[in-house]
């Protein structure tokens, strides 16, 4: 078997169309669930709802009926804070030989469901609006196929293990499997009344209501029988989660705009960026994505963290403590695994236990290592952590060995990848499809590949590990890391810069060839501040150009190039995040009006998308007037770096920084595009300080207004001359 057909087992299969193509997600900790809009957990379509627990799907079916039919749905929703799904349903039409003995809308029912601590809550509420009395026979048909995420996905397995006996008890049913691992997984269903029959595969119960009477069922479902948390009540446990959350969201400063939709998708993101990272058992660290990547990746959590820092410090940190904690020690080629290497991806469920995917805990990302000391330089410049910083040091040293010794394979300068392990990734950076990297015909490079972004992080890792150098009293080293850093540049722009192409090249493949391919990777190269500037501006125009620029967003690869495909992963989509990163990138180079450009492209994306999230990706087709972005059949949604690519362009933007050492803000020439003429910031913090700030578009300026202080912190605008700006305004 080839390269190629191995990693395919990891591609996300498609052999039906959605059920339904904006499906209702949930998540707290290590379970998530994913259901239609009734509430139901269907099993047809792709086959990816259900509710999910450390890799593996603990419920695979939850159909309710009414008259042994489906209710009719009124209406449902996901609260913006993310917390509860609810819905408004009522009766079809009930018919008795031909006749309609009772009406479509005599009966509601309510439905509302929420996670806490493995637990899934959910609440019916019966209300009877007719005239005379009701005998309601309502079911909930279930199952539990304790398929492992990657099944869910597509992957075949030759054997399993097995399905125990179920046991059903007076008022719950107990599901269990045991694993090839020698692990036994539960799913326990508990309800409230009793239902007036039980099997392995249906409760049904019968609701008996005078007219105007109202009816209150429970049902939870557990993925951990034996926890205390399981005899907690509804109203207890939501009681206790809301406290939890508002706990959360309070640490959160404030952002919100006269343009109402992009206080919603702000908002929206915000509560994302929170549900990914709320319940964890990893303090503070957001998992990728519902439902294919809920757990922790290294470049995922980095950029996500990247993208918050200004704001939320705390993920920084968090993110930051877990990688240094999980970071290399030895040399695994199956796991991809060298001293210093920071971790791709960890997973929990039976595959990975087995070794059936090498994903246990993987180290085959290129990126992730430079990206770490980035992370650590920029939280240290927001926070002035000295002690954290101390504690990160010597994973600091052993990531730049990595870099130095081993990620630079031949010695020329560049950090490159391979792939060592048999059922590893073949593309290891952030487009990590077996065809993202490839050549002006259309080839694909051979490895080892020098990402052109890679070169770009490692550039900015050598500057930010100078800055801590010299933090830490070591001058010698701060120079010596400065000057590795300018060899390198000088270098990169020898070896990747495509005059013809009026960017840098996409990758140098094994023979150090170049793969002249306008990709949004060389955005990359301009949020890592290794492109030279005259060559920035050029990049930048080719990245808006309209090969490049969708109208949504940027392409990953711009039309024309030989494996540009609209409808595809990697070579041609929009990714939020990247879009985030690259209009940062324009940002630091002066072009905040394309970074604003960018910043509008995917606030009017926001408005066509489903409770105005941002999925993982969509597809790169041209926009078309009346018409919104085309949704990615398989993308994850919510997707934290795509919920976070907001914040960093409104950064960028605003020419946002936090000198936590010095208890300073600075917003450096701060922009805001016509669509967005007002923002407020309330809450944002500095150590124990905070400002509150009001920002304005006057013509081509922005005037800046503290509104509120508390504490000890200055506020600049530059470059104007006015210098501090308190309880006053400031034209820039």
């Amino acid at each position: 078997m080839d390269e190629a057909r191995i990693t395919e087992q990891y591609y996300i299969a498609t052999k039906s169309s959605p059920v339904d193509d904006r499906a209702r997600v949930l998540k707290y900790g290590g379970m998530f669930s994913v259901f239609d809009h009734l509430g139901d957990i269907q099993v047809s379509g792709l086959g990816e709802q259900g509710i999910f627990f450390k890799g593996t799907r603990h419920l695979s079916e939850l159909i309710l009926c009414l008259w042994n039919a489906p209710p009719l749905l009124l209406s449902s929703a996901i609260k913006a804070d993310n917390f509860l799904f609810t819905a408004d349903l009522t009766n079809l039409d009930v018919s008795h030989r031909d006749e309609i003995v009772i009406p479509r809308g005599t009966l509601q029912l309510q439905r509302s469901r929420f996670l806490w601590r493995d637990v899934c809550y959910e609440e019916f509420t019966f209300i009877n609006y007719g005239l005379s009395a009701l005998i309601v026979p309502f079911s909930m048909r279930y199952g539990a196929d304790f398929a492992d995420i990657f099944e869910v996905r597509g992957m075949h397995r030759p054997t399993k293990g097995r399905r125990l006996q179920d046991r059903l008890g007076k008022n719950q049913a107990v599901l269990s499997y045991e694993g090839l691992d020698n692990i036994i997984r539960q799913t326990c269903i508990r309800f409230d009344p009793v239902p007036k029959n039980i099997s392995p595969s249906e409760l049904q119960f019968e609701v008996h209501l005078e007219p105007g009477q109202k009816a209150v069922f429970h049902l939870s479902v557990s993925c951990v029988p034996d926890a205390a948390a399981d005899s907690i009540d509804y109203s207890t446990a939501m009681i206790s989660a809301k406290g939890e959350q508002k706990t959360a969201a309070e640490a959160f400063p404030r952002i919100y705009s006269s343009n109402s939709r992009f206080t919603d998708w702000i908002k929206r993101s915000g509560a994302d960026v929170q549900m990914m990272t709320i319940g964890n058992p990893e303090t503070n660290y957001p998992y990728a994505g519902v439902p294919w990547f809920s757990t922790v990746f290294g470049r995922d959590g980095i950029i996500a963290a990247l993208q918050m820092l200004w704001l939320s410090p705390d993920i920084a940190k968090g993110v930051l403590e877990y990688l240094a904690a999980t970071q290399a020690k030895g040399v695994d080629p199956t796991i991809e695994a060298d001293p210093g290497k920071i971790l791709h991806e960890t997973r929990s469920g039976e595959m990975a236990a087995l070794g059936e995917i090498p994903f246990g805990r993987y180290y085959g990302s290129v990126d992730a290592t430079p990206l770490f000391i980035v992370l650590a330089g920029s939280y240290y410049e927001r926070t002035g952590d000295l002690e954290c910083l101390r504690r990160l040091w010597p994973h600091i040293e052993l990531a730049l060995h990595w870099i130095d010794e081993i990620g630079d394979m031949d010695g020329d300068g560049f950090v490159e990848y391979a792939q060592r392990s048999r059922n590893g990734l073949v593309q290891q950076g952030w487009k990590d499809s077996n065809d993202s990297v490839f050549h002006a015909d259309g080839k694909l490079a051979e490895a080892p590949i020098a990402l052109c972004e890679v070169q770009g992080y490692v550039y900015a890792a050598k500057l930010a590990a100078a800055h801590l150098s010299d933090a830490l009293g070591d001058k010698k080293r701060c120079g010596a890391l400065e000057s590795q850093a300018e060899t390198l540049r000088t270098r990169f722009e020898e070896a990747f810069w495509c005059d013809d192409l009026s960017t840098y090249a996409l990758a140098l493949d094994g023979d150090k060839k170049a793969c002249r391919v306008r990709a949004s990777n060389a955005g990359h190269c301009l949020y890592a501040g290794i492109a030279r500037p005259d060559r920035a501006r050029m990049v930048a125009q080719t990245l808006l150009g309209s090969d490049s620029f969708s109208g949504w967003g940027v392409r990953t690869v711009a039309a024309g190039q030989a494996r540009y495909n609209p409808l595809s992963y990697h070579n041609g989509s929009v990714w939020p995040h990247d879009n985030s990163l690259v209009g940062s990138g324009l940002a630091k180079y002066g072009c905040k009006d394309l970074a604003g450009r960018i910043l509008l492209g995917l606030l009017d994306a926001s408005r066509w998308a489903e409770l105005r999230r941002l999925p993982e990706l969509f597809c790169g087709l041209e926009r078309r007037r009346g018409e919104g972005p085309t949704l990615y059949p398989v993308a994850c949604s919510p997707q934290t770096w795509a919920a976070g690519a907001v914040f960093l362009l409104v950064q960028a933007c605003l020419g946002a920084s936090v000198q936590g050492a010095h208890n300073r803000i600075v917003f450096d020439s701060p922009y805001l595009p016509k669509g967005i003429p007002q923002l407020w910031i309330k809450g944002l913090r500095s150590n124990n300080a905070s400002v509150d700030l009001f920002f304005e578009r006057r013509n081509d300026a922005v005037r800046v207004e503290v509104t509120d202080q508390e504490g000890d912190i200055d506020v600049f605008v530059a470059p104007a001359a006015t210098g501090v700006v308190s309880n006053a305004t400031c034209i820039t």
